[in-house]
């Protein structure tokens, strides 16, 4: 077994700063090499800047093996599953081979034929989710802390929804009373909150459903690309995830989890490749997978996700956590300490945390201090109410909050590009002035060009902002 890098051993590796500068803490490189970390962005005081995306709890960039098998396949693209073709062919193997590399890099089930676990290839974990719900029978039961993703579904089904209490061993048993008292089919929590990033006792939570007679489903939008998971050793029943925030922003997702129920529901689109015989009085549909993915199959994605798994599981273990660890402490630590920063959370010291800090800033609307870090330092991050309004009315009364979130291509650099950017607008102000445009705070004159392919630029403001 591969021994993970100790944080000594992340620091020695990393690349010593100049003569002269000393870093504010011990410098953590990047794990792995995600296309576009030497892109260069304009700044609105002229000149240009490295990038430092602070953005990758909202979208990823894909990861370098990622691209480069995607440009392999790219070539061969062809239909699957009915071509006769070499091209068919290859493009049916790899995207059935797909749903073999995400399975064992979730440790699903593969031993029972009839709970056993299948990989549903869905567009993301929104659709996994709306798709699950299909096939739920049952009352369920989730927080209101959820991303909007694992809330809205249930919500739409009159599911029961338990507010956080003040600790995490109220919280759950608060899960456990409405379990029991609504006699659950299914309860629905999200594996790290995508605005604290605090993460969720899982195997417990497992536990305590499977105690009652019911199972789980993980939203693991936010868990999967910080933490290596298994879902047979966790007694986790369904996990949904997506592509996009895995490094594979190719417009796929999964959800993989137990065979009997999603054999049972309904075909959740109506269409070619979910059916085995058609007539005009009636369809035989497919059995599952085939059944709930109708219509042609997004295989570049699925191959890119497949990409996304097989690079991160060749990490050595535990360097994923130890990385990220290192690096979420600097940032807690570096934004904790600038007066006037407010950090979030729900349960302050009793969880770990995955590397998703969001914040606000005394003075200065979420909208502005965004704005403010691309504009002038060339850092992007996420303002708004990350698609999980109730947490936020709970965290902040409702206002908009700005979120930086870290990943295997984030560096100590990084870090310290955002805490002195934050320093230098507690104590400066921005050097430019910003017109409050419908909230959104745009820089005034802006000079920055976008690229000249884009031919008719539209700003649209996000709708979990509002």
């Amino acid at each position: 077994m591969t021994h993970a890098p100790s944080h000594a051993a992340l620091i020695a590796a990393a690349p010593q700063a100049p003569t002269g500068v000393a870093p504010s803490s011990p410098q953590v490189p990047p794990l792995a090499e995600l296309l576009g970390a030497d892109l260069q962005v304009p700044l609105v005081t002229g000149g240009t800047t490295r990038y430092a995306n602070l953005d990758l709890a909202a979208s990823a960039p894909a990861l370098r093996p990622v691209g480069a098998r995607v440009a392999e396949l790219l070539p061969l693209y062809s239909s699957v599953h009915r071509g006769a073709g070499y091209a068919s062919a290859v493009c049916t193997a790899a995207y059935e081979a797909a749903r073999g590399e995400i399975a064992a890099f979730v440790g699903a089930r593969a031993d029972d034929p009839d709970r056993g676990d299948i990989v549903q290839i869905v567009r993301n974990t929104t659709d996994a989710l709306n798709l699950l719900a299909t096939a739920v029978s049952g009352p369920v039961v989730h927080l209101d802390v959820e991303h909007h993703a694992n809330l809205l579904p249930w919500q739409r089904l009159g599911g029961r929804v338990v507010s956080a209490r003040a600790t995490l061993a109220q919280t759950l048993d608060a899960i456990e009373a409405a379990i029991v008292e609504s006699q659950a089919a299914l309860l629905a929590v999200t594996g790290a909150s995508n605005v604290t990033g605090e993460l969720l006792p899982v195997a417990q939570l497992a536990g305590l459903a499977h105690a009652h007679g019911a199972r789980i489903v993980v939203d693991g939008a936010q868990l999967v690309p910080h933490r290596r998971i298994d879902i047979a050793a966790l007694g986790v029943d369904y996990l949904a995830f997506s592509g996009h925030k895995l490094y594979a922003p190719f417009g796929a997702g999964v959800l993989v989890g137990r065979r009997d129920w999603l054999e049972a529901a309904p075909a959740y689109l109506a269409g070619g490749g979910a059916v085995r015989q058609v007539s005009v009085e009636g369809t035989d549909w497919a059995p599952v997978p085939a059944r709930h993915e109708a219509g042609t199959p997004n295989v570049v994605g699925a191959v890119a996700l497949a990409a996304a798994c097989q690079t991160l599981a060749a990490l050595p273990d535990g360097a994923l956590t130890a990385h990220e660890a290192a690096l979420s402490e600097q940032l807690r630590q570096g934004l904790g300490a600038i007066a006037g920063v407010r950090l979030l959370a729900l349960w302050p010291g009793e969880v770990e945390r995955i590397g998703v800090v969001s914040f606000t800033v005394d003075g200065y609307p979420a909208e502005l201090t965004a704005q403010y870090l691309s504009a002038e330092h060339g850092i992007g991050v996420r303002d708004g109410r990350f698609c999980a309004h109730p947490l936020l009315a709970r965290l902040t009364d409702g206002a908009t909050a700005v979120r930086a979130s870290l990943g295997v291509g984030s560096s100590s650099e990084d870090v310290d590009r955002l805490v002195a950017a934050i320093t230098a607008l507690v104590e400066d102000g921005p050097c430019w002035r910003y017109a409050d445009a419908a909230g959104d705070y745009l820089p005034l004159e802006d000079p920055r060009s976008l690229p000249e392919w884009i031919t008719e630029p539209a700003r649209v403001p996000s709708p979990c902002a509002v």
